[in-house]
């Protein structure tokens, strides 16, 4: 923000006795319900609009944030209602045109990081804010963290005298470069891994040190990523603020998470600890060595201790709802937003930490730090050409991009069929099947005009797609609703026959289960179960009415743990893992269900060639063979990983499970109407043997029932491929 006076109307500024100011949340993603817990916190803003592209997620957010107004464009929103600011939360591609749009508009913005993609843009947004007289704030996550205002406040004071060295750590397993989604922004351009996590590094080198003078910058690690993208996994860049050198590691590989600011002073150093949220500092004492090292070494503990203590509270408190603060992440949010609004009351510049010039200064390091790099900036993009064989697609594939999806596409295509595959973003995984031959079309499994425009000229449908949800309701939206629409318009297109993937989660497979076939009824309590199997088990139920009642062509599969290449090889069918921690369902003992991706995918493409099979349902799982004990066993053999396995009882889970749901009723959880229950749990330890002679006789299915093989692709090839981003 300028530095200039805030010209504002009485009626505008909040005070006791005047109205609260009415803000919109625009961008309804996972970083959202930060921003509304803040805002909703305050007395003196009013939520009062939620907008995002997608209309069901802005209806959803506004619903769990009782906001009055949902709406799919800002530009409907700004026609509709009064709005005194907005908090900008989606992708930073779209973030000058809409800021933009708020700023004409005579609204103040709130926008993430970065606040935009390009330095001409960040200097047009600074322009129109000062000339519109408008707040233009840039959220910098971390920068008012209890830690980093400790940090902050150590360095102002001269704690630890004048600096000479500073390195920053920023060692952060970036998923998406081994998972995508391959469309997103992030990956779009090899330089936008560091606009969007860069921001994080250098609003804190602005806040603390000053301005970097130029950069020597190496990039390198490149990952080829599915249609025609690259980006590095690692970079290092030096520099000097000042007096004091400047180096900053980071890497988006596999590995322990760490990112951390170390500040060496002339008198002691500084350790700021990102995620703990800890600022450790260490002085000199007059002592003598010996009792100098144990003073300090004391010190050090007591530091972390304490803060450890009051960060514990700080997000027991949040989530008991006493405090709108409550985790790090969440206390940064909370305390910039208030530090942005109070600013704005008073008619006061705002603190530098979020003033938009700020943030353009973030922009400009951000993009000489990629210049120097000396990257090329524009990515091949992703092809979505036509397939290049002749041959006329006559099967559809929902949810191809997934792990069996992608598997199923590449034997059918091996087998000469026709293969049109519908996706939501650019087709970056499927980008080499295109090329030989599969289709892709762009749409919404949600959109009856979507799905009636891919089902043209098809006569087989795949349905394997799966969307992640938190709630029931959201199951219900995003995977049992639409699952009824694909039944609808395949009986509208006379479709010759629907094939679903179940799960075999949707049994009860705990103690005293026995043996598991297609006869035997899925859970009788799935209500009480885990969403996702309760959402796969509706979907099951309500295909097979339309059967019965419609005569509906379905054939249901359930597949059983699905191992192999380009899964994980750290699968939670088999235990929770968390690190090298892998804590197993029970005492693993028993064999586990596993079946390799392969397998499955030669069961589904069965499907098409076998007649009279409509209306059955088929489990997927090969010969027992591995216990949990032997699967980790195996994996560690293959891997050279010496990995921390714990046998934990089901209760003990539970008794977890339980504890986390009191607090969820004690603060009128959304979700606290689902009580744990023990046989939920009990699940997961797999007793049960299943029989899957039905799919052998019926399809003629040879799954490997090897377990060379299972422990080789299953284990073996899967761990080589989520390794190779570690090189």
């Amino acid at each position: 923000m300028t530095n200039q006076t805030i010209s504002m109307g009485k009626q505008d500024v909040v005070g006791s006795s005047r109205r609260p100011l009415r803000v919109a949340i625009v961008g309804t993603g996972y970083i959202a319900d930060f921003h509304a817990r803040a805002i909703s916190g305050h007395p003196d803003l009013e939520l009062a609009g939620a907008v995002d592209t997608n209309i069901r997620s802005a209806e959803a957010f506004a619903s769990r944030w009782s906001i009055p107004h949902a709406f799919e464009t800002l530009q409907a929103l700004l026609q509709a209602t009064a709005i005194d600011s907005i908090h900008l939360l989606v992708p930073p591609n779209a973030h000058f045109e809409l800021a933009k749009q708020a700023l004409d508009a005579g609204v103040n913005v709130f926008v993430e990081k970065p606040m935009c993609t390009s330095v001409v843009e960040a200097d047009e947004l600074v322009r129109i804010a000062a000339e519109r007289q408008k707040y233009l704030g840039v959220n910098h996550n971390f920068l008012f963290s209890s830690g980093y205002q400790r940090l902050r406040k150590a360095l102002s004071s001269g704690e630890i005298g004048p600096i000479n060295h500073i390195d920053i750590r920023y060692l952060f397993d970036m998923p998406h470069l081994r998972f995508g989604p391959f469309d997103a922004w992030m990956l779009r351009e090899p330089g936008n891994l560091i606009l969007e996590t860069g921001p994080h590094l250098f609003s804190a080198v602005l806040d603390l040190f000053g301005e970097p003078a130029g950069f020597s910058v190496i990039a390198d690690r490149e990952v080829q990523l599915p249609g025609g993208g690259r980006a590095f996994r690692r970079w290092r860049a030096r520099s000097t603020v000042g007096a004091a050198d400047l180096n900053i590691n980071i890497d988006f590989g596999p590995g322990f998470l760490q990112r951390q600011i170390y500040v060496r002073g002339l008198y002691g150093a500084a350790t700021y600890d990102f995620d703990a949220d800890v600022c450790t500092i260490d002085c000199c004492t007059p002592l003598d060595a010996d009792l100098d090292r144990y003073s300090r070494n004391i010190r050090l503990a007591l530091q972390v201790s304490n803060q450890a203590s009051a960060v514990l509270l700080r997000n027991i408190l949040g989530k008991l709802k006493l405090s709108s603060r409550g985790n790090p992440f969440q206390t940064s949010i909370s305390d910039g937003i208030r530090s942005y609004y109070s600013a704005m009351m008073q008619l006061q510049p705002l603190d530098r930490r979020i003033d938009c010039r700020s943030g353009q200064q973030v922009i400009r390091i951000c993009n000489e730090m990629i210049d120097s790099a000396g990257i090329a900036r524009r990515n091949k993009a992703a092809s979505l050409a036509a397939p290049t064989v002749s041959k006329q697609p006559n099967i559809l594939v929902l949810g191809g991009s997934g792990f069996i999806g992608r598997e199923l596409i590449r034997q059918l295509l091996d087998s000469g069929h026709g293969v049109r595959a519908m996706i939501r973003g650019n087709g970056a995984l499927l980008s080499d099947l295109s090329e030989r031959g599969l289709a892709i079309v762009k749409g919404d499994i949600r959109s009856e005009t979507d799905l009636r425009s891919a089902m043209l000229g098809i006569e087989y449908v795949y349905h394997l797609a799966h969307a992640p949800a938190k709630t029931w309701l959201e199951y219900q939206e995003l995977d049992v609703e639409p699952t009824r629409l694909v039944a609808k318009i395949c009986l509208e297109r006379n479709i010759k026959r629907l094939i679903y993937t179940g799960t075999i989660s949707s049994y009860y497979t705990g103690h005293g289960v026995g043996t598991i076939t297609e006869k035997t009824p899925l859970d009788p309590q799935i209500q009480h179960r885990d969403y996702y199997s309760r959402a796969k088990a509706a979907a099951e139920n309500l295909l097979l009415d339309l059967r019965r009642t419609t005569g509906l062509n379905v054939v249901i599969f359930r597949p059983g743990i699905v191992i192999g290449p380009s899964g994980t090889p750290f699968h939670w069918g088999v235990g929770r893992f968390i690190g090298n921690y892998c804590q197993v369902w029970g005492d693993g003992r028993n064999k586990l269900p596993f079946v390799l991706v392969s397998d499955v995918a030669a069961a589904l493409a069965r499907a098409l060639e076998v007649a009279n099979i409509d209306g059955e349902s088929y489990n997927l799982i090969d010969s027992p063979m591995f216990s949990a004990r032997d699967y980790l066993d195996e994996l560690q053999r293959k891997s050279g990983l010496k990995l921390k396995v714990s046998y934990r009882p089901i209760w003990k889970f539970y008794a977890a499970d339980l504890a986390k749901w009191l607090v969820k009723v004690a603060v009128r959880h959304p979700d606290a109407a689902r009580i744990p229950r023990y046989f939920d749990w009990e699940s997961r330890t797999q007793l049960g043997i299943f029989d899957c002679e039905k799919a052998r006789s019926d399809l003629g299915w040879r799954p490997a029932s090897d377990p060379v093989r299972l422990a080789e692709e299953g284990i073996g090839q899967a761990f080589t491929e989520w390794s190779s981003a570690m090189r």
